[in-house]
């Protein structure tokens, strides 16, 4: 297979030649094992490990390579490789790393579209769906609804979800489709374009390794049998997969994930909830917080009944949560500078020790 198979365009190769890349070979980043990598070349498939000079210069985990990445390596035995660069992204899906104070969890790399999943049987929320679209926004990556499993809820009960996300989120694509039956297969594959890479988003259980199965033509995932008692499926998925559809298109499955913490630098959330900041031009106070302010344009609203009041509380609760990330990285980044500053003292006394 050429590279192109798998995205490289002009703009990978325009960054590769700006950062003096040409001498090493060139591959993507189809699978991660715990720091070791799956890397497609146009030579063939590689085990991959980075070089020590680039793990102990990266300044946290979101300069690792990650599943999406096109990275510059050495291919030595047959099958194993060493990456040496990560060439400079145009896109980069990421989350709160889960337990780790400050910390970013890349979630895939060099993304043109995500399709944000949920199980209309069971896994329905539209907060969880705006945590996503900021998510995608912040990250400058389209995205796209998709609610599965439709062959086990009630038609009415579709038309009255597909008519929440509508009122609630603007100019997303939506689309409904059954993993059994395969309904709405057919308008689905028209989103897919040659060259063009996406993956999927959602919780444990939802069909995405199924979607990939189907969508594939090829049984590439193990993928849980659905319970008949509880209709949820065993989620398999333990790792991230970069795979190429019979339409060229590339898709990337993501494990499940139970908790979507932003990591978003305003702009996600600004267009996420653009409906909240245009209203807020007209707020008496500038920095007005639309909580109890006298004047407050975007209150008005709610209480008119133009503005759906959950919208606004999620809204204030991403915030909330925005704010207390960057006071975490910021305190995470004053403890590491407090930690060399120690370090380089013991290291000028060491040396002035040693000279005496």
């Amino acid at each position: 297979m050429k590279l192109e198979d798998f995205g490289y365009n002009e703009q990978v190769e325009k960054r590769r030649d700006d950062h003096h890349l040409k001498d090493f070979d060139i591959g993507r980043v189809v699978a991660e094992h715990k720091e070791r990598y799956t890397v497609i070349t146009e030579k063939g498939e590689y085990d991959a490990e980075i070089t020590g000079n680039l793990r102990f210069s990266a300044r946290g985990r979101e300069d690792f390579p990650a599943v999406g990445d096109w990275v510059a390596l050495t291919l030595y035995d047959p099958d194993f490789a060493v990456i040496h660069a990560v060439i400079p992204r145009f896109s980069l899906l990421s989350r709160q790393a889960i337990g780790q104070f400050g910390e970013v969890q890349v979630i895939a790399a060099n993304i043109d579209y995500a399709f944000l999943v949920q199980a209309a049987d069971r896994d329905f929320n539209l907060n969880r769906l705006e945590r996503y679209l900021t998510i995608c926004y912040s990250s400058k990556v389209a995205p796209v609804i998709l609610l599965t499993k439709t062959d086990l809820i009630p038609g009415t009960s579709l038309d009255k979800m597909m008519e929440q996300i509508r009122e609630r989120i603007k100019d997303v694509p939506v689309y409904a489709i059954s993993n059994e039956t395969q309904e709405g297969y057919e308008t689905l594959n028209g989103v897919f374009q040659k060259g063009k890479t996406c993956c999927m988003l959602g919780s444990s259980g939802v069909g995405k390794s199924t979607l990939l199965n189907n969508l594939s033509g090829r049984h590439l995932m193990e993928t849980g049998a659905i319970s008949q008692s509880t209709g949820k499926g065993r989620h398999i998925t333990s790792h991230r997969e970069l795979t190429i559809l019979e339409n060229g298109g590339i898709l990337i499955d993501n494990p499940g994930m139970r908790e979507v913490g932003i990591v978003d630098p305003s702009e996600g959330l600004e267009t996420t909830f653009d409906i909240i900041y245009h209203l807020s031009q007209g707020c008496k106070y500038k920095d007005c917080t639309h909580n109890r302010e006298e004047g407050c344009a975007v209150l008005e609203a709610v209480e008119k009944g133009m503005l759906d009041r959950a919208l606004l509380e999620n809204f204030h609760k991403m915030q909330r949560e925005r704010s207390y990330f960057e006071t975490s990285v910021f305190e995470k980044r004053k403890k590491e500078k407090i930690f060399g500053k120690i370090l380089k003292d013991y290291q000028d006394r060491d040396i002035k020790g040693k000279g005496r």
